[in-house]
């Protein structure tokens, strides 16, 4: 079972669903603007749009008629927290990495 992280990595490995989920740090938007900015149409926003709920990565609040989406924050955490656990070894490959060139005197 994927965790809440890895759902949220998931989601946003498809391009229109980055689009979307990048169009909403400025401002809430409805269907309508996400559609008229990443080029497909509303139903296929919608679409997009349940995918990243799911994965806690945008909210939505109703607006009169309309609903606006923005970005839920907890998804964000929730990718960060996984991430966050490969870290440690990253910098220790890289900082072993500077100590091979250094040695060889490429660095």
């Amino acid at each position: 079972m994927a965790t809440n992280g890895v759902r949220a990595l998931m989601a946003l490995s498809d391009p229109t669903r980055r689009a979307i989920f990048e169009a909403l740090p400025q401002a809430p938007r409805a269907v309508g603007e996400l559609a008229e900015i990443t080029g497909v149409t509303s139903s296929a926003v919608s679409q997009h749009l349940r995918v990243l709920r799911a994965a806690r990565l945008v909210m939505m609040r109703p607006e009169g008629n309309r609903r606006l989406y923005s970005l839920d924050p907890r998804g964000l955490g929730d990718a960060r927290d996984y991430l966050d656990q490969f870290w440690p070894s990253a910098l220790a490959a890289y900082s072993a990495a500077l100590q091979t060139a250094r040695a060889e005197g490429t660095a």
